[in-house]
């Protein structure tokens, strides 16, 4: 009974050597380097490469976001990483207005962050 639990651990150490290194983006320290103010778009695409999405907020307001899944425990994990999904997800909202940047927050994401909606108990008739 034991040897085969030896075993299956000694395997999940092993899988995790086998995976594949993808580029990663610090989004936290990325945040950093935008100066709300002082930055312009070319040196917020610089520093944080292409958004991963863009929209139009008001005349001349844009709103750029950059997102970022944060991997779990057996992230690194090819076969693993697949059945427990990531852990969470960071996010950066820049938005621009003529071309410089004039607000930047970072958000912070978990994947249990909208738990509570399991443990709460919901009316079936509005008040």
């Amino acid at each position: 009974m034991r040897r085969p639990l030896v075993v299956l651990v000694c395997t999940l150490i092993l899988l995790g050597g086998c995976g594949s290194k993808q580029p990663v983006r610090h989004l936290a320290s990325d945040a950093a380097l935008i100066k709300p103010g002082q930055t312009t778009v070319k040196e917020m695409q610089k520093y944080l490469g292409e958004p991963d999405g863009r929209r139009e907020v008001a005349p001349g307001v844009s709103e750029y976001v950059y997102h970022e899944e944060r991997q779990g425990i057996f992230g690194s994990m090819p076969v693993l990483s697949s059945v427990t999904g990531p852990a969470g997800y960071e996010m950066i909202v820049v938005t621009v207005s003529n071309d410089i940047v004039t607000n930047c927050e970072f958000r912070n994401f978990s994947r249990t962050d909208s738990s509570w909606r399991n443990d709460f108990t919901w009316d079936q008739e509005v008040k």
